[in-house]
């Protein structure tokens, strides 16, 4: 992920994790975005500005890791399993809190171990939000896109 730092500070890292972020959501074109193993810290952010954010079954996602979150809160990384319970790191939990648009359901066994076949039901998921996305024109996809960008993080009880 991104260097925590100071001098990347200096050198305008926040800078440019937020100005890639202002320019993916008015891009006029569709995105789908596809966690296949672990996406975290700032890439994850950009991960994030999707029309479509899709995830593998066992795949995790946050904005932080495990570990250094527990660092933060707990002042130890061995708090790591509590961390990703409060994160909701999971495909599953991700899907709930809405953050995660679809989860693709891995192989037996995990991707790694029918990679041919992990990769073809990625390749069918991204045709077929294609084919559905495409009935929108560009202007309507950055509208709903943003609005969604928008509702990231609502609390509905």
């Amino acid at each position: 992920g991104a260097y925590p730092g100071i001098g990347a500070e200096e050198r305008g890292q926040s800078e440019a994790i937020a100005r890639n972020l202002f320019e993916m959501a008015q891009l006029k074109t569709p995105i789908i975005s596809t966690v296949i193993g672990e996406g975290g810290s700032g890439g994850a952010l950009a991960v994030g500005v999707a029309d479509h954010l899709m995830m593998l079954e066992y795949g995790v996602y946050s904005v932080i890791s495990p570990e250094g979150c527990a660092s933060i809160l707990w002042k130890s990384a061995e708090k790591a399993p509590d961390a990703a319970a409060t994160l909701g790191v999971t495909s599953s939990r991700l899907k709930e809190l809405k953050l995660v648009d679809e989860v693709i359901p891995e192989p037996l066994g995990g991707a790694h171990r029918n990679v041919d076949e992990t990769a073809n039901r990625v390749k069918v998921a991204i045709e077929n939000k294609l084919k559905s996305l495409d009935k929108f024109s560009l202007e309507t996809l950055v509208k709903k896109r943003q609005e969604k960008l928008l509702n990231y993080g609502a609390f509905e009880e």
